[in-house]
């Protein structure tokens, strides 16, 4: 399974980024081989608007199949799950531990967005 950690680094001791659309960094992790890739998303740091909408495309393409992040807005959400990406927010602590607290089955797949946009 392909996950996507936000992240505020660019290794698995990373802290998870409280953002989506404006992570710093995504961290492309496989659950089957263990393996991760880093993937800059510093260029939605500072735009004005639709940063959620360009983060939700951009791991769609890297064929995302759930997000692990701390906060989802709402036009993030809708392009997520339009993209068929599970969304776990509420994910904290160090990528490594989100990704070990999904994997062990304690992140909630969030229903809807869990905060306004341009949070």
């Amino acid at each position: 399974m392909t996950i996507v950690v936000t992240a505020d680094g660019e290794t698995l001791d990373a802290p998870v980024d409280q953002r989506f659309g404006r992570a710093a960094w995504f961290i492309v992790y496989d659950s089957l081989t263990k393996e991760f890739k880093v993937v800059d998303n510093r260029q939605s740091l500072d735009a004005a608007q639709g940063a959620g909408i360009q983060a939700a495309e951009t791991i769609s393409r890297l064929g995302a199949e759930c997000l692990l992040t701390g906060h989802c807005g709402p036009k993030a959400f809708r392009a997520l799950a339009a993209a068929g990406i599970r969304v776990y927010s509420g994910a904290g602590g160090t990528v490594a531990e989100a990704i070990a607290s999904f994997e062990a089955g304690r992140l909630t797949q969030a229903a809807a967005a869990d905060v306004d946009g341009h949070w």
